[in-house]
C-alpha cells in the first residue's frame, strides 16, 4: 500500500523536537492508519525502532513481570529478541496493541523519567480502557487522538498541493466566489470522498485505481471487521446489545427527525437495559453523538439534553457501507446523495466537525418550528450551521438570527452545494470547505 501523508506527520516530527517530550499514546478506531504513520515517521527518524506488537507477539507482554524499571524492560526484550538494539538518544521503541497489554502504561512513568530512549504507544479506542491507563501513567504520557482521513488529506491523497488547497481558504477568508471549474471540480472531489469515506485503504484503492471498484466490498468487510471487535472487547457490557444499536444507526438516520430512541432499536427496550452500549461505541471510535440543546445559547457544555441525541457514523464511508443495494448503486452511478433524506450531508458535516475537535449540538424547539442541524461558535457568539441537502428555504436560521430572544447568535452559515456568499444574516458556503471552519471563525477577526 502507497504510504498516504496524514496530519500525524507533521506532529509526530514537533513532538520528536520538543525538549521535553514525555511518552506518546496515539488512540484512535480501528484501520485509520495509526501504525502505519508511526512506522513511516519511525524509520524516517532514528537508528534504531524496536517494534512490539502485543496482539501478534504475545510472548513479549511477560517483559513487564519483574517490574517497572527501564534496564529490566530492555534485559527481558532482549531475551525474547537479542538482536534488536538499544541506542540511546536515537532508538524508538513502538508498543503497538497496547490495549492487549495494560502493564504497559504503567512503564510510561520510568520511561519517561528515564529519558533515554522516545517511547510510542499506539491502541485501538475500542479495547483500551482509558481509566485504567489514566491511572497507570497520569502525568506521564501524551495523547493525540487519531481519526481517519479527513477532506484536506483525501485531497493531498489525490495530488492536490498544499498551495492548492491553501487557495481555497483564501476564497473562504476573503469572500470570494469560485469560477465555474473550481467549484465544479471541487464538489466533484467531495462527492468522491462522501462515497469512500476516510480509510485509508479504501482511499488508496480509489485513487490508485482511479475507480469505485472493490471500494464497497471494503467498507463491507470493516463493518464486518468491526462487529468482530464489538464482540471481542466489550468487556462486561452485551454485546447482542451493541450490535443491536450499531445496526440500526442507518435506519435513524434514514428517519425525518433522526432522534435516537432505545424503544425502536429493540421491540419493548427500556434505556436502562442499553445503559453504557452508546458510551461504549462513542468511546470506541465509532459514532459521533450530537445532543439536543435545551436552548440555542451558550455556554454549551451544560446546555443540553444527555437523552436527547443523534448518532452518526464517525466515518461517512461506514454509512455508505451500510446502505442497500439500490442506494448504492445510486450513488456510484448518479452521485444522488439526496435518496437518503440528507443524512448522508449531516454525517459527513458531523465527522467533519469532530476532527476539528467541535462537539456537536442540534436544536429542535417542541412544537418543532425550529430546527437547526449544528452550533459552533466563535469568540462571543453563537454560530447556527445548517446543512442544506436541497436549495429549500432557510427559516430556521432566519428565525435564529433575526429574533431578539436569541441574543448569543448574531449570524448562521448555510452549508450546501453553493457558491460563496454573505447576504448580511448568514454566510453561505460550499460543503467541502468545512474543514477550514475552525480557522475561518478563529481568523475572521
Amino acid at each position: 500500500m502507497e504510504l498516504l501523508k496524514r496530519k500525524i506527520d507533521k506532529y509526530l516530527i514537533e513532538w520528536k523536537n520538543s525538549p521535553d517530550k514525555k511518552p506518546l499514546i496515539v488512540k484512535g478506531a480501528r484501520q485509520i492508519g495509526k501504525t502505519e504513520s508511526i512506522r513511516n515517521f519511525a524509520k524516517n527518524n532514528y537508528k534504531s525502532v524496536i517494534e512490539i506488537n502485543f496482539v501478534l507477539q504475545k510472548q513479549f507482554k511477560t517483559i513487564f513481570d519483574e517490574g517497572f524499571e527501564v534496564d529490566t524492560i530492555i534485559k527481558n526484550i532482549s531475551l525474547i529478541n537479542p538482536n534488536l538494539k538499544f541506542i540511546p538518544g536515537s532508538t524508538l521503541i513502538f508498543f503497538d496493541e497496547l490495549q492487549d497489554c495494560i502493564n504497559c502504561a504503567t512503564s510510561l512513568k520510568s520511561f519517561n523519567l528515564d529519558g533515554r530512549y522516545d517511547v510510542i504507544c499506539s491502541g485501538s479506542l475500542m479495547g483500551i480502557n482509558y481509566n485504567e491507563i489514566e491511572s497507570n501513567s497520569v502525568g506521564n504520557k501524551e495523547d493525540y487522538e487519531m481519526h481517519s482521513m479527513d477532506f484536506e488529506e483525501f485531497l493531498w491523497a489525490k495530488g492536490y498541493k498544499e498551495e492548492q488547497i491553501e487557495s481555497l481558504y483564501q476564497h473562504m477568508k476573503n469572500l470570494t466566489p469560485f469560477s465555474n471549474i473550481e467549484l465544479t471540480v471541487m464538489i466533484n472531489n467531495f462527492k468522491e470522498y462522501m462515497i469512500i469515506g476516510g480509510m485509508p485503504a479504501i482511499v488508496n484503492s480509489f485513487v490508485k485505481n482511479n475507480n469505485y471498484s472493490g471500494t464497497l466490498k471494503m467498507q463491507r468487510q470493516i463493518l464486518l471487521d468491526y462487529e468482530e471487535d464489538i464482540t471481542k472487547y466489550a468487556g462486561g457490557l452485551d454485546h447482542g446489545k451493541i450490535l443491536n444499536v450499531y445496526r440500526k444507526i442507518p435506519v435513524f438516520l434514514g428517519n425525518e427527525n433522526k432522534k435516537f430512541q432505545i424503544s425502536k432499536v429493540e421491540s419493548g427496550a427500556r434505556n436502562r437495559e442499553y445503559i453504557g452500549t452508546i458510551d461504549w461505541l462513542n468511546n470506541s471510535g465509532i459514532i459521533n453523538i450530537c445532543y439536543c440543546l435545551e436552548q440555542p445559547e451558550l455556554p454549551l457544555g451544560g446546555n443540553f439534553n444527555p437523552d436527547n441525541y443523534r448518532i452518526y457514523f464517525k466515518d461517512t464511508g461506514f454509512l455508505i457501507g451500510a446502505l442497500d443495494e439500490e442506494a448504492q448503486e445510486d450513488l456510484r452511478n448518479n452521485k444522488n446523495f439526496n435518496t437518503y433524506k440528507g443524512a448522508i450531508y449531516e454525517n459527513i458535516i458531523a465527522d467533519m466537525l469532530v476532527k476539528q475537535g467541535y462537539k456537536l449540538y442540534f436544536y429542535k424547539n417542541e412544537k418543532g418550528t425550529i430546527e437547526m442541524d449544528f452550533f459552533v461558535r466563535d469568540k462571543n457568539s453563537l454560530i447556527p450551521v445548517e446543512v442544506k441537502a436541497n436549495d429549500g428555504a432557510t427559516i430556521s436560521l432566519n428565525n435564529l438570527i433575526e429574533s431578539k430572544k436569541y441574543k448569543d447568535i448574531k449570524y448562521g452559515i448555510k452549508l450546501g452545494y453553493k457558491n460563496i456568499g454573505y447576504n448580511g444574516k448568514f454566510y453561505t458556503f460550499p460543503y467541502f470547505l468545512t474543514f477550514f471552519l475552525k480557522r475561518y471563525l478563529r481568523e475572521r477577526y
